[in-house]
């Protein structure tokens, strides 16, 4: 699995001018899954997601995760919004259009992301979604800008 982790100060994402997710402040969370990702990758990713610590302590220094955050006052609005995005597997080392070999079939992957988005909330959060397979429109803001990659394969 492969993530782009955003922290941001608002979040949501709409189908059709719908909005199926939206958060105030926390973690933007765009999840990618391969052909050979497991529910142990979803829950080493999860795990790892909820504990960065990325957001500012008192002193100004970034010492606290969401999870830390959640245990205050000001991080009860703290939350996660999970967006599936396939195109995190693309490979664009040859030619100009990416192969998507790597990304799991859609079966697949929507059982993964679903998981993720389980094993987000096991630690004690709340995690918004995005529609699984629907183009989406994602308005953020970037509050840093902190964006981190993870990747399970480089654990």
């Amino acid at each position: 699995m492969k993530a782009v982790i955003q922290r941001v100060s608002n979040a949501s994402v709409s189908v059709d001018g719908v909005i199926k997710g939206k958060i105030e402040s926390g973690l933007l969370v765009y999840l990618g899954v391969a052909n050979d990702d497991s529910e142990a990758d979803a829950d080493w990713l999860a795990e790892k997601t909820v504990n960065l610590r990325i957001f500012k302590d008192s002193e100004g220094k970034m010492n606290l995760s969401l999870k830390d955050l959640c245990d205050t006052t000001l991080g009860a609005r703290s939350k996660v919004l999970a967006i599936s995005q396939f195109t995190l597997l693309g490979d664009a080392r040859k030619g100009r259009r990416p192969s998507w070999n790597e990304a799991a079939p859609p079966e697949k992957a929507k059982q993964l992301y679903e998981y993720f988005i389980s094993a987000i909330k096991t630690h004690g959060l709340e995690c918004e979604s995005g529609e699984f397979q629907a183009s989406m429109k994602v308005t953020y803001t970037n509050e840093g800008p902190v964006t981190i990659l993870l990747d399970t394969k480089e654990k």
